[in-house]
């Protein structure tokens, strides 16, 4: 969608629902009407037939096409295969409990009637939020997410990464049934290079899985991959990676199953960020057009987040609705957003934190006149976009679902105790794209209009808040992308001039960028320095590799590391446990372990870059003038890391380098191949850590808090 209006929707409950011949029963429908779709009333306990079998009313409605009682058991209860033969009364056509003969003639048995609701929709011991949906009537017909599983009892592929490096790709899943996904397969595929999510696998019987977004009506290009490292948070004490939409990124599935079309009811969550937003168009999650195209009000009926406020609403095409001015914005850094639509004149929108708390509900009634009422649905399904492929705004998505049927208040309440019970945790902006200012305060910049193909020159331009090729991620094995490409040296060159364009990461030295103290940019191959020749700053000024010289020329300002002061540190493995002094004991030589979180003084650490050599490193102080040492200073892999007084040493001597999202590795001064480091990524209360070769693997990489 284009035109930015905020309002909100309703729908009515679709199941599948086992067939007659699962129930065993056999009933007289002799003198028991037929269903009729035609608008009409039908209330508590009436009796219906329909394909052959009868049906008895469990919430009272009226009837409209689709609803038919063999798809909509949470309207209808089978009773059982109709059989012919003589009525004895005619009470069983409207109330089948009203004789002894009727009863059992209608019911052999009481379980039969409300059967069905419970075979089709079973709540686990442990439900996921899809298990409570179906338990409420309205089961999920999508399920994606990319940090657990949404079904109590899903053990399948959540989503998909490829490396840059060589192109191969692989399936992230859970680490167990209905637990949480496997980020460590993550790391481990994608170190020392670049990895972006291909597919998000639909966790449904669906298949309604999301590809990279195609062209669209708005954008005649392609999107791009989201970097799979670019959101690491915590989920039930994991470390998992959330979805980073920057703009340019979406993704999309235009032929799908199950999902809503015309003007039939639906609903849906998710949870996104509260403070990774902007004003662009247009970070939505759910139903679109199946052409990805604007084809008009009502062609739409998707979550939206961000915009304004931030609130969340509904995106109906050409307008977000379910929002005033009176709304209070969601700003926490995880909130859980919930629309239904009945498709025909009403919709509803609510909001919360993801954290803590319930919903509240920013709007429950009438859908906007002018081609909403009733919708047109197309049943496509869009994420990080509007339904034209409107690729302008930026979000953090961490797990969603859509519904057939109009969920329950007490549902939607359902789901987001779920959700809080998660525990989501951690720096939810992602913060790994960045802009890079430099000579005459201009953007490191991609030439042309944000397209970016191999062999594209990269230039100075004017900055520009909405340009995706000004965007740049930071990855952990140094390398620097945009537009799912990399900074690149020309032919892998090391000689002065050579000059810089953009090309597909493949993990070469001509694509290693290392920010020195002064702001310069080095690449470790070459030994030479990001220029813009003879300081030029004019637009379209293409740049170069050239002897460094600390001169203006040569300053980029790309990260700007702002950690000084007290903190405590968290393993990514685990947020819930941080870098500790054993015992709290400030004796020389005591361990520096990984312990569960608390706020003693022996995990509030004191970062201070002052005075320290080199320049720009940090010393990391604890319980007084004691810092974390390597020790004896050994430049050896494996050698133990302990609490000595600050000497100044090298050893003493952090190089803290950022990951973005407030993560960092800590790379030592003895030898700048070596990184702080948990042994094996085992999080034990009482693991000592040491120094080991720098590898960009989660035991070496933390979170300040």
């Amino acid at each position: 969608m284009k035109n930015l209006v905020f309002v909100a929707v309703i729908a009515i409950a679709v199941v599948m629902m086992l067939p007659p011949a699962a129930f065993g029963a056999t009933v007289n429908c002799s003198g028991v009407a037929a269903w009729s779709p035609n608008s009409v009333a039908y209330s508590v306990g009436q009796l219906v037939t329909y394909n052959g079998s009868e049906y008895k009313c469990i919430q009272a409605h009226t009837s409209q096409a689709g609803w038919d009682p063999a798809d909509v058991p949470a309207l209808w209860g089978l009773q059982g295969t109709c059989t012919t033969g003589p009525t004895p009364t005619p009470t069983p056509t409207t109330k089948p409990t009203a004789t002894p003969t009727a009863t059992a003639t209608a019911k052999p048995t009481a379980t039969p009637t409300a059967k069905p609701t419970a075979t089709a929709t079973p709540t686990p011991s442990n439900p996921s939020v899809c298990d409570i949906y179906a338990s409420g009537g309205t089961p999920c017909v999508a399920a994606h997410s990319t940090t657990r599983a949404l079904y109590s009892g899903y053990s399948g592929r959540l989503y998909q990464v490829q490396r840059a490096s060589d192109g191969a790709t692989t399936d992230i899943g859970t680490m167990s049934t209905g637990g949480y996904a496997n980020a460590g397969a993550q790391d481990s595929f994608c170190v020392a290079t670049t990895c972006t999510i291909t597919i998000i696998y639909d966790q449904s019987s669906r298949h309604n899985d999301l590809h990279i977004e195609g062209p669209g009506g708005a954008v005649p290009n392609a999107d791009l991959g989201s970097i799979a490292n670019a959101l690491p948070v915590s989920a039930g004490g994991h470390s998992v990676y959330g979805v980073y939409i920057a703009s340019g990124n979406g993704y999309r599935d235009n032929a799908t199953s199950g999902i809503a079309t015309g003007g039939s009811a639906e609903g849906m969550y998710m949870v996104a960020s509260g403070t990774h937003i902007d004003g662009g168009c247009c970070f939505d999650y759910g139903n679109a057009e199946a052409n990805t195209d604007d084809n008009g009000n009502g062609h739409m009926d998707a979550l939206n987040f961000g915009t304004t406020g931030p609130w969340a609403g509904a995106d109906l095409e050409n307008g977000i609705y379910g929002w005033s001015s009176s709304t209070t914005p969601q700003t926490s850094a995880f909130v859980t957003a919930t629309l239904k639509n009945n498709g025909q004149n009403t919709f509803a929108v609510k909001s919360g934190n993801a954290q803590t708390g319930g919903l509240n509900t920013q709007y429950n009634g009438a859908l906007p006149s002018g081609g909403y009422t009733p919708m047109s649905l197309e049943g496509g399904i869009v994420l990080g976009t509007g339904g034209d492929n409107s690729d302008w705004s930026v979000g953090s998505f961490f797990e969603g679902a859509m519904t057939s049927g109009y969920p329950s208040d007490a549902t939607e309440n359902a789901v987001q105790a779920n959700v809080v019970g998660v525990g989501y945790s951690g720096n939810s902006n992602g913060g790994a794209a960045l802009t890079i200012t430099g000579p005459g305060t201009k953007c490191l910049d991609v030439a042309g209009d944000d397209v970016g193909v191999d062999g594209t020159a990269v230039q100075l331009w004017d900055c520009q808040a909405f340009s995706k090729d000004q965007h740049w991620t930071y990855n952990s094995n140094n390398t620097l992308s945009t537009l799912g490409r990399c900074l690149d040296i020309v032919g892998n060159g090391t000689a002065n001039n050579t000059l810089l364009q953009l090309y597909d990461c493949d993990g070469v030295g001509g694509q290693v960028w290392m920010q020195q103290p002064n702001g310069s940019l080095l690449n470790p191959q070459s030994g030479r320095c990001l220029d813009a020749p003879n300081g030029n700053t004019a637009n379209g000024t293409q740049l170069q590799i050239y002897d460094c010289n600390n001169s203006g020329a040569q300053t980029f300002a790309l990260h700007t590391l702002t950690v000084s002061g007290s903190h405590t540190i968290s393993s990514i493995i685990n947020l819930a446990k941080n870098i500790d002094v054993n015992g709290a004991n400030s004796a020389s030589g005591t361990a520096i372990q990984i312990y569960d979180a608390n706020t003693s003084g022996a995990q509030i650490w004191t970062l201070s870059s002052t005075g320290v050599v080199p320049s720009g490193f940090y010393n990391l102080a604890a319980l007084g003038s004691h810092c974390m040492t390597v020790t004896g200073g050994a430049a050896v892999a494996g050698t133990k890391i302990q609490l000595t007084p600050c000497n100044g040493s090298a050893g003493q001597a952090w190089n803290l380098v950022p990951e973005g999202a407030g993560n960092y590795h800590f790379e030592s001064a003895v030898s700048n191949g070596l990184c702080l480091d948990i042994p094996s990524g085992n999080v034990t209360n009482g693991t000592q850590l040491q120094v080991w070769t720098c590898n960009g693997l989660s035991p070496q990489k933390f979170h300040i808090n």
